[in-house]
C-alpha cells in the first residue's frame, strides 16, 4: 500500500480507478471539475467531456444499463440538469453499479446561487453518501459501487469545495477487475412507464427502507457512520467538511456521531446517540435536513437556533455558537480589501465588451469567464440566470418589449455554454419568428473552469483529435440566415458588424472568435504601455 497527497476530487477519482469503473461521463463545473480530470490519466477508464450534466448522467446510466460500473461528476447546479434522469434512474436502479459525484460550493466562491444538493437525493429517493476527507471520498467512492450493485440504485457523492479543494493522505490500492455484467432484457424493470413505474415506487421505498437499516447497521461496521464518545456534556451530529470544523473546534469536549451516509439517514443510532449527552447540536450547512430528521424522531436538538443556513462555515463559527469563544481561530488586525476576479489582461471578451459600450445596449447575461464583464468599468451584462439562459431570456424580453427593444439588446454566451444549452433558445427564436441578435463568445475552450476542451474545438479530454461542431453550418441548419463572424480585437469592425445585426428584422448569430489569451498556442503581440 502506497500513500500520496491528494486533494478530495484527486481521491475521487482514484476510487473509481480502484472500483473498476469503466466508463466515465461529465460536464465541468467548480468545484468538481478535476475528478474527471484526473480520471482522464488513467488509461483503463473511458472518459469524456458531455456536452451537459443531462447527457453526461445519461451516458453514465446507458454504461450502467451495459453492465459496466460507471460514472458522471457535476457541481450542483449542474444536478439541476441532470434531474430529469437522476428522477426516474432512482426507479430503474442499475446493472453495473453507477454513482453520480455533485459537488456543492456553500458561500459560493464560483457559482451563482447556494444550494443542498442533499435535497436532490430526498426528492429523487436516491442514497447519498457525503465524505469529510480525502481518504473518504476514495474510500465511499468504492463503497458506494458494492451498494449500488447489492441495492440496485444509483447513488450519489455528495463533496463540497472544501472537501473538494483540500488535501489530505490517502492509502491506495490496487484496481479491481471488475467483469462486465451480463445484460438481460428486462422490459419491466428498465422501460419507465406508467405500469412499471408504479410498480417501481413501491420497490423505492422498499430500498430506501433496507437502506435505513444499513445505516443503523453495517454503516458502523464500515466506518461509514461512527460514532467518537469522549463528554457527555454536549454532542454533535454532523457530516463531511462540519465534522472536520467541529472536531477541530471543540476537540475532546463534545462528543461525535459523524454521518457517513446523509441519504436516507439512520434512526436508532441518532436516538441512543442524543441519550448519552445532554446538550445535542446539529452542524450541517446550508439546509436544516439532519436537524429537521431529528426533530420527527423526537430528538431534541440545537442546529439553527444558533448556526446561520447561509455560507460556509469554520472552526471559529462552531466555537462561537457552542462554547462561546470569540476569534478563536480566526482574527486578524486590519481590514483585508476584496479582491473580485476579472477579466485577464488581453481577454478577448474584453475586446467585444469595450467595442459595444458605447451602444447603450440591453445585455441579457450568461454563466462563464465572460460574466465578469458585468463588473465595473465594463458594466456590460444586466442580467444573469443560468447556463443558456441568455439567449432565452432576451427572446423573452423582446417579446415583452417589441421590435425597438430588439434593436438595443443582445444575449452574450461562451461556446461551451451555447454547446450546453443555448442551441435550443436560439431555436426558439427562429421557431417564434423572434429577431434577437445573439453573440457567442468564442475563444476556443472552456475557459471559466480550467481550460477544458469541448465539442466547438475539436479536441478530446485527452486533447486528441474529432470533429468539431461547424457553429456558422450549424445556425444556418436551424433557420438563422444572418451569420457573422467577428474578430474582438477588431474595436471597430466589431461595433459596426453588431450595429447592422440589430437593425436586421430577423434573427442574426455574431460569432466573436479569438482564442483564450491564456492557451499556450497562443503568441502575444508585445505588451503595450500607458502614458
Amino acid at each position: 500500500m502506497e500513500k500520496k497527497l491528494l486533494l478530495g476530487n484527486e481521491a475521487v477519482a482514484r476510487g473509481l480507478y480502484e472500483a473498476g469503473v469503466r466508463v466515465v461521463s461529465s460536464y465541468p463545473g467548480t468545484p468538481s471539475t478535476e475528478i474527471t480530470e484526473a480520471v482522464s490519466k488513467y488509461e483503463e477508464i473511458y472518459s469524456e467531456w458531455a456536452p451537459n450534466e443531462k447527457v453526461a448522467f445519461e451516458v453514465a446510466i446507458g454504461a450502467s444499463f451495459g453492465g459496466a460500473r460507471s460514472f458522471c461528476a457535476m457541481k450542483h447546479v449542474g444536478l439541476n440538469v441532470a434531474a430529469d434522469p437522476l428522477y426516474t434512474a432512482s426507479y430503474i436502479g442499475v446493472n453495473g453499479g453507477m454513482v453520480c459525484a455533485v459537488a456543492d460550493d456553500p458561500g459560493m466562491h464560483s457559482s451563482q446561487n447556494e444550494q443542498d444538493s442533499r435535497r436532490h437525493a430526498i426528492a429523487a429517493k436516491v442514497p447519498m453518501l457525503e465524505p469529510s476527507d480525502s481518504q473518504e471520498a476514495l474510500d465511499f467512492t468504492k463503497i458506494a459501487y458494492d451498494l449500488s450493485e447489492r441495492f440496485d440504485a444509483p447513488f450519489l457523492l455528495r463533496l463540497s469545495t472544501r472537501i473538494s479543494h483540500s488535501r489530505s493522505l490517502v492509502t491506495v490500492n490496487d484496481r479491481a477487475d471488475m467483469e462486465l455484467k451480463p445484460y438481460n432484457r428486462d422490459v419491466m424493470k428498465n422501460v419507465m412507464m406508467p405500469a412499471m413505474a408504479r410498480k417501481a415506487h413501491a420497490k423505492v421505498e422498499a430500498r430506501n427502507a433496507a437502506i435505513t437499516e444499513w445505516a443503523d447497521t453495517e454503516a458502523f461496521e464500515l466506518g461509514v457512520n461512527r460514532e467518537e464518545i469522549f463528554s457527555d456534556e454536549i454532542g454533535v451530529i454532523a457530516a463531511g467538511s462540519t465534522y472536520a470544523y467541529a472536531r477541530e473546534a471543540l476537540g475532546e469536549k463534545a462528543s461525535y456521531l459523524k454521518l457517513g451516509i446523509v441519504n436516507p439517514l439512520p434512526v436508532n443510532a441518532i436516538i441512543e446517540f442524543a441519550k448519552k449527552v445532554k446538550t445535542l447540536y446539529v452542524i450541517e450547512e446550508l439546509d436544516d435536513i439532519i436537524e429537521t430528521h431529528c426533530i420527527k424522531l423526537g430528538v431534541k436538538v440545537i442546529g439553527r437556533e444558533v448556526f446561520p443556513p447561509l455560507g460556509e462555515y469554520n472552526q471559529a463559527i462552531i466555537a462561537k455558537a457552542i462554547r462561546n469563544k470569540e476569534n478563536e481561530f480566526a482574527a486578524v488586525d486590519c481590514d483585508v480589501p476584496a479582491r473580485p476576479p476579472v477579466l485577464c489582461p488581453g481577454c478577448p471578451h474584453r475586446g467585444l465588451y469595450y467595442a459595444l459600450k458605447s451602444l447603450n445596449l440591453y445585455v441579457s447575461g450568461d454563466i462563464g469567464c465572460y460574466t465578469l464583464g458585468a463588473q465595473a468599468p465594463l458594466s456590460m451584462m444586466d442580467t444573469c440566470v443560468c447556463m443558456g439562459a441568455s439567449v432565452s431570456a432576451l427572446h423573452g424580453y423582446n417579446t415583452a418589449r417589441g421590435s425597438e427593444a430588439a434593436k438595443k439588446s443582445i444575449a452574450v454566451i461562451g461556446d461551451s455554454t451555447f454547446i450546453h444549452s443555448g442551441i435550443t433558445g436560439l431555436i426558439d427564436i427562429v421557431y417564434n419568428k423572434g429577431i434577437s441578435t445573439v453573440i457567442v463568445l468564442d475563444n476556443s475552450i472552456t475557459g471559466m473552469t480550467g481550460h477544458q476542451n469541448n465539442p466547438l474545438n475539436g479536441k478530446t479530454i485527452k486533447g486528441d483529435p474529432t470533429t468539431a461542431v461547424d457553429l456558422e453550418a450549424l445556425a444556418k441548419a436551424i433557420g438563422i440566415n444572418r451569420v457573422v463572424v467577428v474578430d474582438p480585437f477588431d474595436i471597430k469592425g466589431t461595433k459596426a458588424a453588431v450595429e447592422a445585426e440589430l437593425q436586421a428584422e430577423e434573427p442574426s448569430l455574431v460569432i466573436s472568435r479569438r482564442p483564450c489569451a491564456l492557451l499556450k498556442s497562443v503568441k502575444h503581440e508585445p505588451a503595450l504601455t500607458v502614458d
